[in-house]
């Protein structure tokens, strides 16, 4: 178990996950769900291993059959104890023994299955061998939106952990950027992310000056300096749900230029959130604040997506970009993040996490999207 999601969540509510995953499978024609190891197992049972290892580790959910947690016997009393384990069956193997032959006995042998993104290449080659009729198709292919559609407890941790990436926006606006390195800045994010309980923290971008032309530019050895504009973008878990969002600060008085592109971007951003709304399709929302940007002759310095979902993985479904029709429903948690980038000069990225709501969408990041002087 990870985190406190084992408090929050019954084994009602992941047996109710795993019926509706196993539905969602057979809607889409598939004979079932593996899933492995990984943010959709946490999801759907509550269970994260002691250890990731060799050896196989796999649901096996179909429409109108008793979920089957295959694990380890070694692993077998950490799986007993998971929160979701009363709404499964747990079958072990022993080291010795055939893992791929006992699961292949709970599938249909010429089936298409979903399987786990992050499912191991050694494993899934071990059950084609053991069943050759069979075929696959990764989650993120055959059901994308599977954990798409948050609930009201589901909503409830997001909103805490977006929160919490805002008590630490607040407070790093009053520590030091002129002199140190970006590195320094970057452990103070960490720091001050687990201090408002994270127990994860996935990145913690700090770009400054010619750096924050690159959006996903690691945090370095440069020593930020008075005049550079800096891209803060950071996030990670809190009890099991993600936060993630961005502020551009500036050390000192910042020229016209780099206050008119900051305003750019915040006009932007405002337009992508203004375009949330239940049944407008998620390239809506990529389209409405990539125009403000290409209308005020920026358009080829907008050079990724405006913003991506989030859930028990900072990055996941649905994507908010040009082509994708996919219809937004309340529930949905996603970035809106428009970024420009003046190679060799500076960057300005505002990102806040916005969930659909029934008539249109709600911040889960508050702080202020105005330009912050700091010292």
């Amino acid at each position: 178990m990870t985190g406190s999601t084992a408090a929050t969540f019954t084994a009602d509510d992941y047996r109710a996950r795993m019926e509706r995953a196993a539905r969602a499978a057979a809607e889409a024609g598939l004979a079932g769900l593996l899933v492995a190891p990984g943010p959709d197992l946490v999801w759907l049972t509550g269970y994260t291993p002691p250890a990731v290892t060799e050896r196989l580790t796999l649901l096996v959910l179909a429409a109108g059959q008793e979920p089957v947690l295959v694990v380890p016997a070694l692993e077998a009393p950490d799986a007993h104890r998971a929160a979701g384990a009363s709404a499964l069956a747990l079958r072990d193997w022993t080291d010795g023994k055939d893992p791929y032959a006992a699961t292949a006995a709970l599938l249909d042998a010429s089936g298409r299955f979903g399987i786990s993104d992050n499912a191991w290449a050694l494993h899934l080659l071990a059950l084609q061998q053991a069943l050759p009729g069979s075929s696959y198709a990764s989650l993120t292919e055959a059901l994308p939106m599977l954990r798409a559609v948050k609930d009201a407890a589901e909503l409830d941790l997001m909103a805490a952990a977006g929160a919490a990436a805002d008590a630490t926006f607040e407070e790093i606006r009053g520590v030091p950027f002129a002199g140190r390195r970006e590195s320094e800045v970057a452990a103070d994010l960490d720091r001050l992310l687990r201090g408002h309980g994270h127990e994860q923290v996935d990145f913690t971008i700090v770009a400054s000056g010619p750096n924050g032309a690159n959006p996903h530019h690691e945090a370095g050895e440069r020593v930020i300096a008075r005049g550079d504009t800096v891209v803060l973008d950071f996030g990670g878990l809190r009890d099991g749900y993600g936060s993630d969002t961005s502020r551009t600060v500036h050390v000192g008085e910042p020229t016209d230029e780099e206050r008119r592109v900051h305003d750019i971007v915040r006009q932007a951003q405002e337009a992508g959130f203004r375009a949330v709304r239940p049944g407008a399709a998620c390239q809506d929302v990529d389209r409405a604040a990539r125009r403000v940007i290409a209308d005020a002759g920026y358009g080829e310095y907008f050079i990724h997506r405006t913003g991506h979902g989030i859930g028990v993985t900072t990055h996941e479904p649905p994507y908010m970009i040009e082509g994708e029709e996919r219809p937004l429903v309340p529930g949905m948690c996603f970035s809106v993040e428009p970024g420009v980038y003046l190679p060799g000069r500076f960057g300005v990225r505002i990102e806040d996490i916005v969930t659909v709501t029934e008539d249109g969408g709600r911040r889960l990041n508050t702080t202020t999207r105005e330009l912050v002087i700091v010292e």
